[in-house]
């Protein structure tokens, strides 16, 4: 995103410095056949433009966080996610987990959702949805018919032990 703005900023710059010199123009249009792209751009019509790219390029996500810290989580491309999105995209959906078995943290997401379930081994950092209306996610090991949801990035196995295993949590999924 930053080399495309320093892209459009370096062409603008570049058409405002064209317009300023050089050999003078054969001839003058009148205001009434001026376009746009003859008129040079101020400062400010190229910031609000550059704003205004920025505000179309921006693009939503689900995201996770735990106890308010958010985690970088990779998010399958299934019906299940889709349907999890379609839930939480016009207010996050708080729900509250509670350690199961010693190596999943497990909570009711209020409603079912489309499942696809297949037996799975999961690993510390798995998401996966459990009888089409509980959401788990792991910080050990274990076998089971799943739906898989995602996977958290950004914490190590001990980082999810740390984070998960030690009491119920607070888990938010909001579409920002």
């Amino acid at each position: 995103m930053k080399r495309l703005l320093s892209l459009i900023l370096f062409l603008a710059l570049a058409l405002l410095c064209a317009g300023c010199g050089g050999a003078p123009a054969q001839s003058t249009p009148t205001p009434n056949t001026a376009t746009e792209a003859e008129t040079p751009l101020t400062e400010n019509d190229l910031q609000a433009r550059i704003d205004e790219m920025e505000g179309t390029n921006m693009t939503k996500a689900l995201h996770l966080s735990v106890n308010d810290r958010e985690l970088a989580v990779d998010w399958e491309d299934n019906e299940s996610v889709s349907a999890l999105i379609e839930l939480v995209s016009s207010e996050p959906l708080t729900v509250q987990m509670s350690l199961y078995g010693g190596f999943e943290q497990v909570g009711s997401l209020g409603t079912d959702l489309p499942r696809n379930d297949s037996q799975t081994t999961t690993r510390a950092g798995d998401i996966m949805l459990y009888s089409g209306n509980q959401i788990v996610i792991f910080y050990g090991a274990n076998s089971w018919a799943y739906t898989r949801l995602g996977r958290v990035t950004d914490q190590s196995a001990a980082e999810m032990k740390d984070l998960l295993g030690g009491g119920d949590v607070t888990v938010t999924l909001s579409w920002k």
